[in-house]
């Protein structure tokens, strides 16, 4: 696929068409053998600096962006909220700005606020990565979970997703709706009717009756935690009725197809959502996943910092 690379930004899977999608994963795959070698650093982005500015907390994430940077020979820096001059009563863009003052190349961003990586795209010049803003959006989680199918199942179109789980406070789900979908695979949703939105069908997903329903002949499917952190009251009695009726639990687990894949952005609350034999079982492919995202992001920050614009301007 002969292709350039031109946007600064990386904030949503609604901006990707269907190419750029395809060259984020196929430049991903190629970098994804430096992870497996003695040395694991290659020198392609030495002298870039990137900016790690998470304003919520991240293990995988945070981590896996940080690696991905270091294996391209980038200088990474992280900023948490707790220890930025925002407690101090200064604003995100005059933070931000001061930040690029200092010559970064690339700003990732994580921020309980939707649209708050939008925002900095607006007033910075250097590229911005969204890390996940609030309940709206994490392309490179989705960007990864695709890449994890397409691994395994070589073609994503045609393919049926079901997504499980609190869909009303999931950005992850949000991202792989759009993700998948513009793939050409099929998206059923499934959940606590208190945790599902209305008009998510617009995303491009239907919803189904049942977490039964939902898995009956999917190809990939995805479960996702309850996100009590962002709900101002849970939304269901109780977590062990939780797991009876809408985890992937080992009774389910017998139903599904052979073939299928079972997914989890991470992090698991284990016997809630997912069952550990759903969890660690050989339909599993959630580490996997985790594997996977230090490639996508190894991608974005190669695609971003100009690895294929620069070489087409030379």
């Amino acid at each position: 696929m002969t292709m350039t690379w031109t946007k600064k930004d990386l904030l949503d899977m609604e901006s990707l068409s269907r190419d750029e999608i395809v060259m984020i994963l196929e430049t991903a795959s190629g970098l994804k053998e430096i992870s497996e070698r003695s040395i694991k650093k290659v020198p392609t982005l030495r002298g870039k600096t990137i900016v790690l500015f998470f304003m919520e907390p991240s293990t995988r994430t945070r981590i896996s962006f940080d690696i991905a940077a270091k294996r391209l020979s980038a200088d990474s820096i992280s900023i948490a909220a707790s220890s930025s001059s925002i407690i101090k009563g200064e604003t995100l863009i005059d933070t931000a700005r001061n930040i690029e003052a200092m010559r970064p190349d690339i700003f990732v961003m994580r921020h309980s606020s939707a649209g708050a990586p939008h925002l900095l795209a607006k007033h910075l010049s250097v590229g911005v990565v969204n890390a996940g803003d609030g309940m709206h959006a994490h392309p490179t989680q989705a960007l990864l979970d695709m890449m994890t199918v397409r691994e395994i199942k070589k073609d994503i179109s045609n393919l049926k997703v079901a997504i499980i789980g609190d869909i009303a406070h999931s950005r992850v789900a949000r991202s792989n709706i759009v993700g998948f979908n513009r793939m050409g695979a099929s998206v059923t949703i499934a959940g606590p009717p208190t945790m599902i939105p209305a008009g998510i069908e617009q995303l491009g997903t239907s919803v189904a009756k049942s977490v039964d329903e939902a898995i009956e002949d999917a190809d990939v499917i995805m479960m996702l935690r309850i996100q009590k952190e962002r709900q101002k009251n849970f939304l269901m009695p109780s977590e062990r009725e939780y797991a009876v009726r809408y985890g992937l639990n080992r009774m389910r687990l017998r139903r599904i197809k052979p073939d299928a894949l079972i997914m989890h952005p991470g992090p698991i609350n284990r016997g809630v959502e997912i069952a550990p034999e759903a969890a660690d079982g050989p339909h599993s492919i959630i580490l996997e996943q985790v594997t996977n995202g230090v490639a996508l992001r190894m991608a974005v920050f190669y695609l971003l910092a100009g690895g294929i614009r620069n070489a087409d301007s030379d």
